[in-house]
């Protein structure tokens, strides 16, 4: 690939310059991924974050669908610091901030009411990752997670492929293997709005989500390790069904999170199956979105702790001005022996593939 030219912009109108400088000693920078349809995706390789994703809508309008900062600074002091992030090495939570892993305690620094969110304090979010771009639609990052770090145990060397490719999709391969036995669980964090990057609540997306259970969860945000059926509750989304129609009700799920934070439990017919778990679409723009993954779970998550902070353009980011799929493993697994296990041990390689595929309908 050619060197990056620091005075010019992206189709998003994103600089250069802004991403490029060195964290913890190694380079960062901003990598623009492009298709033969014009669609552009813009990635730094601090966190893995997708910092902006152009797709056309209905009437062929290039549509940034995910929100962002538009410096390298804006996503230093964030108040969401998964904005947009590969999160690991274990997403989602873990309750009590320990497991037990063949017999040996591991505890992971809280940073989360009574449990360890999305890798710990200083998660997968916040490291620079090796990058290197193979090709105008490719992107490889790789990241060796020392023993030890964030309290978890074993060298795992993990490497993530970005691709956009020519049917307008973000597809996400994560490939990972480690030294001593231990728990992986990586996802990815983008935040959505298919109205457009800033414009207003996502409760009009009508959301539609592969899945007949969900995992039910305390006042913590962690599975009490029931798997409960979604059917008669607010928690169903089998049917299409707009965000904003049920999200108030009066349900103890929903109270605890503000909304939807909740995993759902996938229909599958063979544990890593790649299949289809979830769409939303925006009737105000006509952009789909279906998601695809080999993982049995999906976490929905409705923006509902965005507090109203700046991010590109200056747009405003309050509570349900995104929604995120994060394709995941189930939270708290490595204390629920009864969830699909995330166990990853020497010789194994730990696989993964999430396809976000755009398109519009009329």
């Amino acid at each position: 690939m050619n060197a990056i030219n620091l005075t010019e912009k992206t189709q998003s109108g994103l600089s250069f310059a802004d991403f490029d400088t060195v964290i913890d000693g190694k380079k960062v920078s901003l990598f623009r991924l492009t298709n033969r349809n014009g669609a552009e995706i813009c990635i730094t390789n601090y966190g893995g974050i997708v910092v902006s994703l152009l797709v056309p809508d209905r009437t062929g309008k290039m549509t940034d669908v995910v929100l962002g900062h538009s410096s390298i600074d804006g996503y230093l002091h964030s108040p969401e610091k998964y904005l947009g992030a590969l999160i690991g090495r274990y997403g989602n939570r873990i309750g009590k901030c320990h497991f037990t892993l063949d017999g040996k305690e591991y505890t992971i620094a809280s940073n989360n009411p009574d449990c360890a969110l999305h890798g710990g304090i200083k998660g997968y979010n916040e490291v620079v990752w090796e990058a290197r771009q193979s090709d105008t639609q490719t992107l490889h990052l790789t990241y060796l997670s020392p023993d030890g770090e964030e309290g978890f145990p074993g060298n795992l060397k993990i490497e993530v492929t970005y691709s956009l490719t020519n049917e307008n999709a973000m597809e996400i391969h994560y490939r990972a293997t480690t030294d001593k036995a231990t728990v992986c669980n990586p996802t990815h964090h983008s935040f959505f709005n298919l109205n457009g990057d800033g414009d207003g609540e996502v409760t009009n997306h009508i959301v539609t989500i592969n899945a007949p259970f969900f995992t039910p969860m305390d006042d913590k945000s962690v599975p009490t390790g029931v798997i409960a059926p979604v059917e008669g509750t607010p928690m169903d989304f089998r049917q299409p069904t707009a965000i904003g129609l049920r999200i108030d009700d009066d349900f103890e799920q929903l109270r605890f999170g503000r909304g939807y934070d909740h995993n759902y439990v996938l229909a599958k017919d063979f544990p890593g199956e790649y299949a289809w778990a979830a769409e939303a679409y925006s009737p105000l723009t006509g952009i789909v979105m279906s998601v695809y993954t080999t993982e049995p779970g999906v976490q929905l998550y409705t923006g509902n702790w965005l507090n109203g902070f700046a991010g590109k353009e200056g747009h405003r980011y309050n509570a349900r001005t995104a929604v995120c799929f994060e394709t995941q493993h189930f939270p708290d697994s490595p204390n629920k022996p009864h969830f699909p296990s995330t166990v990853l041990r020497p010789g194994e390689t730990y696989t993964q593939t999430c396809r976000y595929q755009f398109s519009v309908r009329q």
